[in-house]
């Protein structure tokens, strides 16, 4: 009888943790690895909501109508520690809102799918060549990039291989795409990340 008494206290505790988990309570940063953009985020609500998913996680993007309101709200939350940054932008105005998606296609999209256009017609005359499209670790691991070093030493922390890459770590794989030890692969992302979690 204790002896099941036992097993039923344990499976108790178990199932809590089950639960626990399932519903995020366990969780630490459950909006790790996540962007959030929240509009009209400077004060009231707005605010409280981008500092709320800052403190669970992600990295946050506030925005308001005027740039005063935004650097004040930044510096707060920067000042607790949290991952901020912010734009100026009316969410009314139809321009505002793509103006904010021209600029981030123009650099990770645009620019890249018209110097492919430009060089494939010259590789196809020289019989063939390689190319390689080179990124940032956010494209795939969404997390903002980071300026001082207590940031980069929080970033070690999460990978496997506790060191920022080089840039000759980097280039090592470039030049291999472009070896004929490659000659058949093609269509593949290889991430140079140091055993980020978003592939380990």
């Amino acid at each position: 009888m204790r002896r099941a008494g036992l097993l039923l206290a344990l499976s108790g505790r178990a199932w809590r943790s089950v639960r626990m988990a399932s519903s995020g309570m366990a969780r630490r940063d459950p909006l790790a690895n996540k962007v959030a953009l929240v509009t009209a985020s400077t004060d009231g609500i707005g605010f409280a909501i981008a500092r709320r998913l800052a403190q669970d996680g992600a990295h946050v993007v506030v925005s308001s109508r005027k740039q005063q309101n935004v650097d004040r709200a930044v510096a707060t939350l920067q000042g607790e520690g949290l991952s901020v940054t912010g734009t100026v932008c009316h969410v009314g105005k139809a321009e505002d809102r793509e103006r904010l998606v021209v600029t981030i296609l123009d650099i990770n999209v645009k620019a890249t799918a018209l110097m492919t256009k430009a060089v494939v017609p010259e590789m196809e005359k020289r019989g063939g060549g390689s190319v390689v499209i080179v990124a940032s670790i956010g494209a795939y691991f969404p997390v903002p990039l980071w300026k001082d070093k207590e940031r980069e030493e929080s970033i070690k922390e999460i990978m496997q291989i506790k060191r920022i890459g080089k840039p000759d770590e980097c280039a090592g794989i470039v030049s291999f795409l472009c070896s004929e030890d490659a000659s058949y692969i093609t269509g593949e992302t290889v991430v140079v990340g140091g055993g980020t979690p978003s592939r380990l």
